[in-house]
């Protein structure tokens, strides 16, 4: 009897320590410490977070219910858990500014543990220092100013015309789709001189698989759209690996070099900083971010044109003046005229606004900081959240609506204090210019030679990367062909 008392009384004490030791842990989840006050905000259940509320899908171009949610209850900076870290959230463009501003000072490039395994954790993507700006000056040798002048205009307005003439007269097409498979095969190109109707190995179903889980619950269990998402990075990566072995083992000429041939080069050198791991998932970022992006954006440009008419009618005005211009309307654009396309370069710039295709950007606290009465302690994770700032009526008149005229007579940076469409500060987007010669070339010639009518679909919901759910299908004519659709669905003919 006296032994079973005290069995009971020890499992009493038992439970009574677990209890009071998960007690704390919980209490200490909820209540980080801090040298200072930290940012309001909720931290959500224990190890989980607030990553459902934060993945929750939603439509329309708009702000995400949660960060809405948020802002209302706890102000423009706020506390959370997300995906296994402790983030303090910036909806504030001034301190977002900063933040850049003290870029390798009091901040550096960190992206979650989950996203660094995505992207690759040797890309420039999660590089810093030194060390990304060596790579940075390697992609801008391809996709630098210089290099679109000399050789990318011409290359790019030939994929545009072949790829528009391919869509041409089909009853409909996927446009997302459409534009993805273009903008993958020219970034396949010149990165790798990778063509898909010459290689056995199917490099954009590699992409394709790891695309689909791309922007989801981190939880890597076979099955899981993380788990695909990281075997489709796997696949990609051993093709691109293989195509790098094939060219080391059999050089090519000068005059054909690629991209790929100036990494290996560099690979080679005595010294380089560039190892074959870091090679890899430079390839495999670059080879993404060349269709991604670009794909998405332009999808919803054309989008937004369809819906507005008088943008359309700029825009025809614009480009058909570029072509009055001309001394031989059969010549290809020129630097200047792709400078000159002013209203051009407003629409993609309000796109990408609306778009708010990055949700967040990510900086790792060096030292404590201080700001607005708040201190961010050292070793937190503060998230720039680009989306508040472009949806924010302080920083933009009716900011919910499509109106590139809002950009008139001012410079269309690529980054800026109220405009972080492609990054910010020295970890601004490479590519930036590159993407939107792309798009610009695409819309002169869309516009001039062809209309186009919406067959069905167009629906955007946020995941919180811009979806499709039902893809946007048009049908694209030639201008001086009058045909009628083939499909009873049609809405409207641009």
């Amino acid at each position: 009897m006296k032994s079973s008392s005290l069995m009971f009384a020890l499992l009493s004490v038992v439970v009574s320590v677990v209890i009071l030791c998960v007690t704390q842990w919980i209490y200490k989840w909820r209540k980080p410490k801090c040298k200072g006050k930290l940012p309001p905000g909720s931290m959500g259940f224990p190890l989980l977070g607030e990553t459902i509320q934060f993945f929750a899908p939603y439509k329309a171009n708009n702000i995400s219910p949660f960060i809405t949610k948020k802002m209302e209850r706890y102000g423009s900076i706020f506390k959370t858990h997300l995906v296994g870290h402790r983030l303090i959230i910036s909806t504030d463009a001034g301190f977002n500014s900063f933040i850049f501003q003290q870029e390798g000072k009091l901040f550096q490039c960190c992206y979650p543990k989950s996203f660094s395994e995505i992207a690759g954790r040797e890309s420039i993507v999660s590089a810093g220092g030194f060390l990304h700006k060596y790579l940075r000056n390697l992609v801008m040798n391809l996709v630098g100013n210089e290099s679109m002048k000399q050789k990318l205009i011409p290359k790019v307005e030939k994929m545009v015309c072949e790829h528009l003439q391919s869509w041409c007269g089909q009853a409909s097409i996927e446009l997302r789709e459409a534009v993805t498979k273009m903008a993958f095969s020219f970034g396949a190109k010149i990165l790798l001189s990778y063509s898909e109707s010459k290689s056995s190995k199917n490099l954009r179903k590699a992409y394709a698989d790891f695309q689909r889980g791309l922007i989801s619950f981190p939880l890597n269990i076979p099955g899981t759209a993380y788990w695909k998402c990281l075997q489709g990075r796997k696949k990609a990566v051993e093709i691109i690996k293989s195509i790098l072995e094939e060219r080391c083992a059999t050089p090519r000429k000068r005059q054909e070099k690629d991209f790929l041939d100036l990494v290996i080069e560099e690979i080679k050198k005595n010294g380089s900083l560039m190892t074959e791991a870091m090679a890899l998932d430079l390839l495999f970022v670059l080879v993404f971010a060349a269709f991604e992006t670009t794909s998405i954006t332009l999808t919803l440009a054309v989008k937004n044109v369809c819906e507005h008419p008088k943008v359309l009618e700029e825009l025809i005005k614009e480009h058909e003046a570029i072509l009055r211009n001309r001394k031989n309307i059969e010549s290809g654009i020129t630097w200047q005229e792709y400078k000159s396309m002013n209203f051009t370069h407003a629409v993609i710039h309000e796109t990408v606004r609306l778009a708010n295709i990055v949700p967040g950007i990510f900086r790792k606290v060096l030292k404590d900081v201080d700001i607005k009465g708040y201190t961010i302690p050292a070793g937190w994770i503060v998230m720039v959240c680009p989306p508040a700032v472009h949806m924010n009526p302080k920083q933009y008149d009716d900011p919910f609506t499509f109106n590139p005229w809002r950009w008139q007579g001012q410079e269309l940076h690529a980054g800026s204090q109220k405009f972080m469409g492609f990054g910010g500060g020295s970890r601004l987007c490479a590519g930036a210019e590159f993407s939107k010669m792309q798009m610009a070339i695409f819309l002169h010639h869309l516009v001039t030679k062809y209309r186009w009518r919406v067959i069905k679909g167009g629906d955007i919901i946020r995941i919180p990367a811009v979806m499709f759910p039902n893809g946007f299908h048009i049908q694209i004519l030639e201008k001086n062909i009058q045909k009628d659709a083939t499909t009873t669905e049609s809405r409207e003919t641009v």
